[in-house]
């Protein structure tokens, strides 16, 4: 990869990423790259500029930022360098304190291309598609307000799983696995991997196991409910759904790519580190 053109998103509710995001931009220009900078949450305008043609972006932010930066150039084929200014950083490569000799690494060519699996999901009602959304990390349907569980019956391939009671079911990928799917009790999966999960929330006197799918499996989800139920996409945009509504899950066409500087074990390392389950 031969940077020429270079985007680099920021935080706009993150103090220090603004004027870190132009320090980049400098940098950059100062190598002959051609820059331009936008916030991760400008969606128009950072889709605008990846139809043009760009080589990579840079996103400045937390692991929330990565999965926008991720969903945005999904299709584009456009690798992402995450420079880490949240809590955890799992998608991160670089601190802010390093970035710049990660970005002399880039430019020499020193790095590999990190490839992960996304998800489409279709919100369906009485056969009709009313919503498509794209996930690099999970897609959860569960309870709203009220504290009541929720019937989710669970579909694979078009075979009945299970029907789940339950807080809700979180279908993730291998990069969720490490997030709300964690949480909920699911395995750890490397990266790498094109597997999905189903993993239920608090399940009750219901499968509590959580099942790892075999790759490219559809997921179908049928919802049974006489209260709130929430259809929520990489925990950053959620939609309200009724009874008898159906969400279709599969792995999408497209995938998210991520610059690394480290050597490939770097995963488990950062989830020892991340997790503080070093001894």
């Amino acid at each position: 990869m031969t940077l020429r053109h270079v985007g680099v998103l920021y935080h706009p509710y993150i103090p220090s990423s603004e004027p870190l995001a132009e320090d980049i931009a400098r940098f950059l220009r100062e190598h002959g790259v051609r820059v331009w900078i936008a916030s991760s949450w400008d969606e128009a305008t950072v889709r605008r500029h990846l139809s043009e043609g760009v080589d990579m972006l840079v996103a400045l932010g937390g692991d929330g930022t990565l999965l926008r930066a991720g969903r945005l150039a999904a299709g584009y084929r456009v690798p992402i360098l995450g420079v880490n200014l949240g809590r955890l950083g799992f998608l991160a490569e670089v601190s802010p304190q390093a970035w710049q000799s990660g970005l002399e690494r880039v430019l020499a060519g020193d790095y590999w291309l990190e490839k992960r699996l996304m998800l489409d999901a279709e919100m369906v009602r009485e056969g009709q598609i009313l919503g498509n959304y794209r996930a690099l990390n999970d897609v959860v349907v569960s309870r709203g307000t009220l504290a009541r569980v929720i019937r989710v019956t669970a579909y694979v391939d078009g075979s009945r799983l299970t029907t789940y009671v339950a807080d809700g079911v979180i279908v993730s990928t291998p990069t969720g696995s490490t997030g709300y799917a964690l949480a909920a009790g699911g395995p750890i999966l490397p990266p790498e991997l094109k597997n999905m999960l189903i993993v239920a929330i608090a399940p009750h006197l219901s499968m509590d196991k959580a099942i790892v799918l075999d790759e490219g499996s559809e997921v179908w989800m049928d919802v049974e409910t006489d209260h709130q139920v929430i259809l929520t996409v990489d925990g950053q945009f959620e939609v309200e759904m009724r009874h008898g509504d159906r969400v279709v899950v599969r792995a999408s066409p497209y995938a998210a790519y991520f610059v690394r500087l480290q050597d490939k074990s770097y995963f488990y390392r950062t989830l020892m580190d991340r997790l503080r389950w070093k001894e």
